[in-house]
């Protein structure tokens, strides 16, 4: 048990992407299985996966990974809102929350030990960091939430908190474990297939 939860933002409408984006095919399976594989793997007790309304189809490709499923009521006023819904929703016995998004899907388990190896260390908040820029996930421990949840606002999550407190802030190196491509719209899907799968009539080499 490390203490540590895990928090999966999955409440967006998809606008950008035209359609529920976080069920559309990648590399065989539904875009947050991705997510979800890595979080299962990963060393945390528990994930709340947050979701907005009508989101029936995500629950049923959630349920095999036994989380926990939380509607976030107001969750078209911006990301913000799904951040406060899973910290609200966290174990009595959470010692810090790992907030990932659900369209993200090569950020690996191993992003996320590295973000509760460095809170087993001491830090407070601990930011996933790609080529020296921050991105996601992110750490919080919990004596943390009160003023994350007091400095959320609207689409920016997190961000404002780790501008304005800068001395609370742990850059985590994830360069080699991870990748931080996430998906907005169906061009940024094509394009990550592309990256990822051998073009057409490709054939490995035999030895």
């Amino acid at each position: 048990m490390s203490g540590v939860s895990a928090i999966l933002l999955a409440a967006g409408a998809g606008s950008r992407f035209g359609g529920d984006k976080l069920l559309a095919e990648f590399e065989g399976r539904p875009l947050i299985e991705h997510a979800l594989s890595t979080l299962r793997d990963a060393p945390v007790d528990e994930t709340v996966v947050v979701v907005g309304a009508g989101a029936g189809r995500l629950r049923q490709v959630c349920e095999p990974y036994e989380v926990r499923i939380v509607e976030n009521p107001d969750w078209v006023e911006g990301q913000s809102t799904s951040v406060r819904a899973g910290l609200r929703a966290m174990n009595p016995g959470a010692r810090a929350a790992v907030v990932s998004l659900a369209d993200q899907p090569l950020v690996g388990t191993g992003a996320v030990k590295r973000l509760v190896e460095a809170f087993e260390r001491g830090a407070t908040v601990a930011v996933a960091v790609y080529g020296g820029k921050r991105r996601n996930p992110v750490l919080f421990a919990r004596e943390m939430w009160p003023m994350l949840i007091k400095e959320l606002s609207g689409d920016e999550g997190a961000r404002a908190m780790l501008r304005h407190h800068p001395e609370l802030v742990t850059e985590v190196p994830c360069d080699d474990v991870a990748d931080p491509a996430d998906i907005d719209t169906r061009e940024d899907l094509l394009r990550l297939r592309g990256m990822r799968e051998p073009e057409p009539g490709y054939k490995m080499e035999q030895h």
